[in-house]
């Protein structure tokens, strides 16, 4: 067999670069250690300042590390390992649940929501906004879409808005009878109001993992939760915990 067209042109110099400093990453330092400056680094490995800052811009988009403001360009910790496989989750709200309510607003969701919701398209719907931290850190943003249908008994007065709001749409959510659920991940770039709540710049790389809950009824709601990709990997298999892999050390959490 030729080669193709793409077999023939050579690796940028900034992607073998990204690996050479990859390797050193994994022999020479250590979980939160501040890199050396730019222009020791170009000098360590012969390259220009302009090749080194797209190897360590590379390098940032892809996890190993960070910048952060007022200390430089730290190794970054292992990805969170999120487990998206088959297992029967928990329902959104149930005891256990590791997000945070945020907030409650009543909108018409985006086009492609409402046809997994089998709304119509002018219909409002619930919209709780909830977050997750893991240690201290930002790591996911969550949308979920809940019709009015699905939480019949709920009223203005159980709560007008905020985190007492999303909370009630919940707990009327746990009311209905679980069936299972499906998901859909794919590769995406942050919004302006999930960049905002993982510390990100609009437009970095992100998880989004759509999950359709559901009952013998039909679909009862639908999560948008939108991971940071430079911290999260996802695993594929039967469990429904959540790995988290911290340190070198495995946890297991629900």
């Amino acid at each position: 067999m030729g080669t193709t067209q793409l077999e023939t042109v050579p690796e940028p110099k900034y992607w073998h670069l990204k690996t050479v400093l990859s390797e050193a990453l994994d022999s020479d330092f250590a979980v939160g250690e501040v890199l050396p400056n730019e222009r020791d680094l170009a000098a360590r490995f012969g390259v220009a300042r302009a090749t080194l800052r797209q190897a360590l811009e590379q390098l940032e988009l892809e996890g190993r590390l960070q910048r952060r403001r007022g200390v430089g360009t730290t190794v970054a910790p292992p990805r969170m390992g999120v487990a998206v496989g088959s297992g029967r989750h928990d329902w959104p709200g149930a005891a256990g649940d590791a997000w945070q309510p945020v907030d409650c607003t009543e909108a018409v969701p985006a086009a492609a929501v409402a046809r997994l919701l089998d709304t119509e398209p002018d219909e409002t719907v619930h919209t709780v906004r909830r977050t997750r931290v893991t240690h201290g850190q930002p790591v996911a943003a969550e949308l979920l879409y809940v019709p009015s249908a699905s939480v019949p008994d709920l009223l203005a007065i159980d709560a007008p808005a905020g985190p007492a709001r999303a909370r009630a749409v919940l707990r009327e959510l746990q009311r209905l009878g679980p069936e299972g659920q499906d998901r859909a991940v794919e590769l995406g770039s942050a919004r302006a109001d999930d960049a905002r709540e993982l510390d990100r710049l609009p437009g970095a790389p992100v998880l989004v993992v759509t999950t359709r809950y559901f009952t013998e009824d039909g679909t009862a709601a639908v999560s948008v939760a939108t991971y940071r990709a430079d911290t999260c990997r996802l695993t594929f298999g039967d469990s429904g915990d959540l790995e988290i892999t911290h340190d070198n050390h495995q946890r297991q959490a629900s």
